[in-house]
């Protein structure tokens, strides 16, 4: 049986054992028989505040020790991006690609602490392209222009 959701009743001051009060309501009216029927209200979904789900990933990511890329879609890209540059490198073993995984994974989350630190210095919380490049440029990395 599903559950329903009821008000609590409020008990009145003088009121007998039968639950009507000195006369004042008749048994047969629209208020009492309002009063017994309930109705199911749909439950709404459980939603967290802002930004909880967030600190609640973060806290799950530090913990844990896996990669944050699939190594299939990751797997696809160097191969993509090694058919553009080489016609001769045409397959990689799987210790390979594992170690370039770890080394790029490595790069981006430090890179984005920098991207962070830079947008707090800026008195915001959001991270903007503005502070990915200039993460990038305090660190040396050159940019090339295609």
């Amino acid at each position: 049986m599903a559950r329903s959701k009821t008000t609590p009743r409020r008990s009145r001051a003088g009121a007998s054992a039968s639950g009507t009060s000195g006369g004042t309501v008749a048994s047969g009216t629209a208020e009492n028989s309002n009063r017994r029927t309930t109705t199911t209200i749909p439950r709404k979904p459980h939603r967290w505040k802002p930004g909880t789900k967030a600190l609640m990933e973060i806290r799950h990511y530090q913990k844990t020790c896996d990669l944050l890329i699939q190594r299939l879609p990751f797997a696809r890209l160097v191969k993509e991006i090694t058919a553009q540059y080489s016609d001769v490198v045409t397959r990689w073993t799987a210790e390979a690609l594992t170690a370039l995984q770890e080394a790029t994974e490595d790069y981006m989350v430090h890179l984005f602490e920098d991207t962070n630190l830079c947008a707090i210095h800026a008195k915001r919380v959001t991270i903007m392209p503005k502070d990915l490049q200039l993460a990038r440029r305090l660190r040396g990395v050159i940019e090339r222009t295609a």
